[in-house]
């Protein structure tokens, strides 16, 4: 007995020892951080989407991180290259990404800077839309000083256009009809149930952000390839090419593969230059902020609703949940660590509700000396813009679609369809106004009435915080208002936006606002703290940590308005329910 005491004793203690030289050698792994090689190439993949925040695709490593590139943390360690002696150059994969005009404008702004320091930044691509629209990925490689194309690819560089679905003649087959109200006519949700096409507001909206666009569009292109802008407007005109074409056309440097380009890169650069992928050289970096300014960074990306926010990593979407958001500005406010706040938002409106109560808390957070600058993505409309309007300032992209100042409510009647389906409904009601959310009958003239005065009272607080916040008058937000979106070009000509740039400009804004030096360090500081993509998986599939959230049911509809992407590969589908979702980028429009 003594002698298997003892062996077990010993197997034991072998197996302390072994769990904890694992644990050991797991913490000075990661601990370790080798060296950056002299002459080092930065590689890195944007043939792939960029995300926001990390809650993209699921993988076994980011189970217990954080799972996707993150625009912020590429971008910044590009800036950062830019001044490391031991990084000579910059080559990357492009091609097919579904990321926005602004995310690749934040790309752009990084590329340029790199290249500005005399260093060669190289782009690869198999194909710019593989027999598709290729716009913003040829947008994005115009940035480099080269761009290299398979042999077998092609440009489809096609310019933009924007399509929308309406719902009028399915709803009519359905026996569906739509008791919808909207302030004003630019807000475009009740044309969609309403009638066939475009009206002429919605037209005239579109026609305008599209021409911004391509603006920027060929800008860009013709700077970065040496070409006037009458030359890409033709160039559109006569797309696509193939790889041949391409290169006659001067729109690439040369028809190589993948290897190819390797070799060209070490013939001007020297056969001993060593590529490493831009995401090691980021966690090789050593700190430098020990003197720096902390600053807060609170993400508000999604549609916004109460309750928490939802980071859904099989889906790679976020939600800007009201308790959450809020939350995070108070504790950043309260830190007397942090002295300014970065609110970067990506989102396309939601629950008017959940919206002022960010709005509130921007607020306060400036009322207790905290500098709040707002830093706006792909979409900052509606709800969007709702809560960036208090900010002390407004930073946001050329190709941001921002604006969309107005309100829409109301409801589908079903009574038909269920009808045709054979189903019969019967009811009691406490009071004759008890029907007023029950999508089996349509408001009476009397329940019209209040609804449009609640849709007037909104549209009307909105109007007024938009006003304070941008130190407007009333006429003049109005003027613009009416549920209108602008590009971030147009905004800042309308007083809705400050300053166009991304994470340069935002930092800048910060420094001035809180009374930095122009060259100050700066520290970022995640509000709340990141979890897990494990745990938030976890709640995903279970639902724990979510309760709070309310959302309609049934789901009338889904899908309504597709987020608004250059190229986007799927839907972004959203929710709609007329009595809380008042504040919703209108336009359900794909720009291809």
């Amino acid at each position: 007995m003594r002698i298997i005491r003892t062996v077990l004793m010993i197997i034991g203690a072998v197996a302390t020892l072994a769990a904890a030289g694992v644990v050991a050698a797991v913490v000075f792994f990661s601990m370790y951080k080798p060296p950056v090689p002299d002459k080092t190439v930065l590689t890195l993949d944007l043939d792939r989407n960029v995300v926001e925040y990390g809650s993209g695709k699921l993988t076994p490593w980011s189970a217990f991180g954080k799972a996707g590139p993150e625009l912020w943390e590429i971008v910044a360690a590009i800036e950062r290259a830019a001044a490391d002696e031991r990084v000579v150059g910059l080559a990357a994969r492009v091609g097919s990404s579904s990321m926005g005009l602004a995310r690749i404008q934040e790309l752009r702004d990084a590329i340029r800077t790199f290249r500005r320091s005399g260093k060669p930044a190289y782009a690869f691509a198999e194909s710019f839309g593989e027999f598709g629209p290729g716009n913003g990925a040829f947008y994005l490689a115009a940035a480099f000083e080269k761009i290299y194309l398979l042999p077998s690819g092609d440009v489809g560089l096609t310019g933009l256009l924007a399509q929308s679905y309406f719902l009028k003649g399915a709803l009519d087959k359905l026996d569906v009809k739509y008791s919808l109200e909207q302030r004003e006519e630019y807000k475009g949700i009740k044309e969609m149930f309403a009638e066939d096409g475009f009206t002429a507001a919605q037209r005239a909206a579109l026609t305008r952000i599209l021409e911004s666009l391509t603006e920027q569009l060929t800008a860009g292109i013709a700077g970065g390839r040496g070409l006037s802008h009458a030359a890409v407007g033709d160039l559109m005109l006569r797309a696509p090419f193939s790889a041949q074409d391409a290169l006659a056309a001067k729109l690439v440097d040369g028809l190589h593969y993948r290897d190819e380009v390797d070799d060209l890169i070490r013939e001007r650069l020297g056969a001993d230059v060593a590529f490493l992928p831009l995401s090691r050289y980021r966690r090789r970096l050593e700190e430098k902020d020990g003197d720096a300014t902390t600053v807060a960074l609170i993400y508000g990306l999604g549609q916004v609703h109460r309750g928490r926010s939802r980071y859904r990593t099989l889906a790679g979407e976020n939600s800007m949940g009201s308790d959450s958001v809020a939350r995070a500005f108070r504790r950043a406010a309260d830190d007397d660590d942090v002295r300014a706040i970065i609110f970067r938002v990506d989102s396309p409106g939601g629950s008017y509700v959940a919206s002022d109560v960010i709005w509130r808390e921007v607020r306060q957070a400036r009322k207790k000396g905290k500098p709040v600058i707002v830093s706006m993505g792909n979409v900052a409309g509606s709800g969007g813009y709702f809560v960036a309007a208090p900010a002390d300032r407004i930073v946001a992209q050329p190709a941001t679609l921002t604006g969309s100042i107005g309100v829409a409510a109301g409801k589908l009647v079903t009574r038909g369809l269920w009808d045709k389906l054979g189903v019969s409904w019967d009811q009691v009601a406490g009071n004759t106004n008890a029907t007023f959310w029950s999508t089996l009958q349509d408001y009476d003239p009397d329940q019209r009435n209040r609804l449009g005065h609640l849709l007037d009272v909104a549209y009307d607080d909105f109007v007024s915080k938009v006003a304070q916040g941008r130190k407007l008058s009333r006429e003049e937000v109005r003027a613009v208002a009416k549920g209108r979106v602008w590009t971030g070009a147009d905004a800042r000509e309308k007083g809705l936006v400050d300053e166009l740039g991304g994470y340069a400009a935002t930092l800048r804004a910060v420094r001035e606002a809180a009374g930095l030096e122009p060259d100050a360090a700066i520290r970022l500081r995640l509000f709340p703290r990141r979890e897990s993509t494990l745990r938030l998986l976890v709640e995903e599939l279970t639902g724990y940590g979510n309760s709070e959230i309310e959302f309609p049911e049934p789901h009338l509809i889904r899908g309504i308005v597709e987020r608004f992407g250059l190229l986007a590969n799927r839907p972004r589908s959203r929710q709609f329910d007329g009595h809380r979702n008042v504040l919703e980028m209108p336009l359900p429009a794909r720009l291809r």
